[in-house]
């Protein structure tokens, strides 16, 4: 019943949600070079409202997308930056960034309304917006509708024209099984800290997750930091070998809020790389203090969001704006059976 419940609430968000939030919040984080809030106002002057409006109706029908496109954001900028290489198909180089162990559970949903808004977008402007800011876009919109804030998205990535190995993959997606130790370590790498770290985990106060990813908490033993009676009720869903899925906020698992954060104070965090960070002294009163503070996890989300969404991003010349975000243009035959291809039409978004 409860998450019945949740499930109303939620839809009911999609028609409210742009009532919530007078305007959109603008990071005070500084902008890197090549990336303008309004980087599209004469090329693409529609885009947000094209793309919002889109997934106010994909959420309609599955608001359970949302967290889908906004994990899909999360892995395309920890591996080699935001330049929408999570997209690419593999080739004859070798497999894609999707075929690597920890994109196996992305959403292949996630994948088609990124190219639906790309005909969308291309449809209306030209081939002027990148998979990469689509990708980005798709992500603020999905914490948005779901309840979460509204927040401004630094535009002007280019399309990256490679995909990162599958070592490199592993290596820069902290598995479930991470202890906050190894997350923290592993993102300050790129410029994130302790408050940045526990902000971004947040992202799971939406979505479901595979048994798989958490079975080790359960079998052979329980893990003593989860709840028991938390633990018994994960072992009726996930029987040993199970790959049946679960919420990852029990309280309110489609709707973005601070849920998360007491579900991890109540030990009722499903990955080691949750609960942990109410365990480490260097992240325990953070969780604290967005388990109590909405508000204040909303504004340091936005924050941690704004200087993920600019890791290691192509601008300017590099890169190419992709006519298919499976493809690089190079590799597309539609593209290069073109009788004319405009090499100005990706400059435009940059006038």
């Amino acid at each position: 019943m409860a998450s019945s419940v949740s499930f109303l609430l939620a839809l009911s968000l999609l028609f409210i949600s742009s009532h919530l939030y007078v305007s959109a919040t603008y990071s005070t984080v500084p902008l890197v070079k090549g990336l303008k809030w309004n980087f599209y106002q004469s090329s693409c002057p529609k885009l947000e409202t094209v793309v919002r409006k889109h997934l106010k109706k994909v959420f309609k029908e599955d608001v359970g997308q949302a967290a889908g496109l906004l994990r899909l954001h999360f892995h395309d900028c920890f591996v080699q930056g935001c330049d929408a290489s999570v997209l690419l198909d593999g080739s004859a180089s070798g497999p894609s960034e999707q075929d690597a162990p920890p994109n196996l559970s992305l959403r292949s949903k996630a994948f088609e309304i990124i190219d639906d808004l790309r005909k969308l977008v291309h449809d209306k402007c030209g081939r002027v917006v990148s998979c990469a800011d689509l990708t980005a876009l798709a992500a603020r919109d999905s914490v948005h509708l779901s309840g979460g804030p509204d927040y401004g998205v630094p535009l002007g990535r280019r399309d990256g024209l490679n995909f990162a190995t599958t070592e490199a993959t592993l290596k820069n997606l902290p598995s479930p099984s991470s202890n906050a130790d190894a997350l923290l370590t592993a993102l300050d790498t790129k410029n994130l800290d302790a408050t940045d770290v526990v902000a971004l985990s947040g992202g799971h106060t939406i979505g479901l997750s595979h048994c798989s990813s958490f079975s080790d908490r359960l079998y052979p033993s329980e893990d003593p930091t989860m709840d028991p009676e938390f633990a018994q009720d994960l072992k009726n869903i996930c029987p040993p070998n199970s790959n049946e899925t679960t919420f990852q906020d029990v309280l309110t698992p489609n709707l973005f809020d601070n849920g998360y954060y007491v579900d991890l104070i109540n030990r009722q965090g499903l990955f080691t790389s949750d609960q942990d960070l109410f365990t480490d002294t260097r992240t325990k009163e953070i969780v604290q203090s967005f388990a109590t503070d909405q508000g204040l996890f909303f504004e340091k989300f936005v924050v941690a969001m704004t200087k993920m969404g600019q890791l290691s991003v192509l601008a300017g010349s590099e890169g190419e704006i992709r006519a298919d975000c499976s493809f690089r243009n190079a590799d597309n035959p539609s593209f290069l059976a073109s009788p004319v291809v405009d090499s100005d039409v990706e400059s435009k978004s940059e006038l």
